[in-house]
């Protein structure tokens, strides 16, 4: 756990009735570090990332690009030196990955990929939009409502780095049924954590995610729907806004979408046949006096 947190001193201001004081104090910050991705020795991607999980993490983004679907495409992973190091030091900061034979590598980027957006620098939307090798549509599964109002708590409850940090995104995996989350994964970045979520899945042979629900403590872009619509996960739920992009993929390839999934409400985006409110199924989205142009769920 020693490089997922790293601690600085800070200075701690507090504003009262008799002005301003200030303490120094140590402070938990999240680390965040580069990693460098290769399939056979070759450089795919750099990513931000907070350490920890790296093979899911590799895994789960070769499964976004449309490299990888199934548990034995991924033949083996291992850090190796990084650059300057001249291979003698493991830095942990590169990962090298082996494909099954026959199983041919994405495309290398040839940028590095922030925390903050993992696809900032794609020629065209065209290039993002790679084709799932899962039907989502003929996934049946719907989620009742009361269900999904639990999810941000259970996934609140098991952010151990962000409680130390304050500074983390988290995806869980849920079943649909509800229950406790059967991943939890947190990084610096919201694409990263679910790209781990993925990649455990992919390790134990689960893809496609039929029958789960995708939960981000975050905003759901455009990104994180094209990782779901991969993974072949059915609905997708987050805590804040979508954006219109996210919200077109989703319909376009028959993920639920909901957003500002708090408290007793929740507003749903596209695939609303998948939420169940008591039996029935929530309107279609985009009914007149909705300034969201979405149904919101109470």
């Amino acid at each position: 756990m020693g490089r997922l947190t790293a601690h600085r001193p800070v200075v701690r201001v507090r504003l009262g009735d008799d002005g301003a004081s200030a303490a120094r104090r140590p402070d938990a910050l999240a680390v965040e570090e580069p990693l460098e991705i290769r399939v056979a020795g070759e450089p795919v991607a750099v990513t931000m990332r907070t350490p920890g999980h790296d093979v899911e993490l590799a895994s789960g983004f070769l499964v976004s690009e449309g490299a990888v679907h199934a548990q034995d495409d991924v033949r083996a992973a291992i850090h190796c030196g990084g650059p300057g190091t001249g291979g003698t030091e493991n830095t942990y900061n590169v990962l090298d990955v082996a494909l099954a034979p026959g199983i041919r590598p994405p495309v290398a980027r040839g940028f590095y990929t922030t925390s903050s957006c993992g696809v900032c620098g794609k020629a065209s939307i065209e290039a993002v939009e790679t084709v799932s090798a899962f039907d989502i549509r003929s996934d049946p599964t719907r989620v009742a409502a009361p269900v999904l109002a639990t999810l941000p708590d259970r996934l609140r409850s098991a952010q151990a780095l962000f409680d130390r940090t304050g500074g983390l995104h988290a995806a869980a995996l849920f079943p649909a049924e509800g229950g406790e989350p059967l991943v939890v994964r947190e990084d610096v970045g919201r694409h990263n954590a679910v790209d781990k979520v993925v990649g455990w899945a992919l390790a134990r042979g689960m893809l496609p995610l039929r029958g789960t629900v995708l939960m981000v403590s975050g905003r759901a872009s455009f990104e994180l729907v094209q990782k779901a619509a991969m993974a072949g996960v059915p609905l997708l739920a987050a805590v804040s806004a979508p954006s219109s992009l996210a919200v077109e993929l989703a319909a376009s390839r028959g993920i639920g979408l909901v957003g500002f999934l708090r408290g007793d409400t929740m507003n749903v985006y596209a695939g609303a046949e998948r939420v169940d409110l008591d039996g029935g199924v929530v309107p279609t989205p985009g009914r007149p006096g909705d300034s969201r142009g979405a149904d919101r769920v109470r």
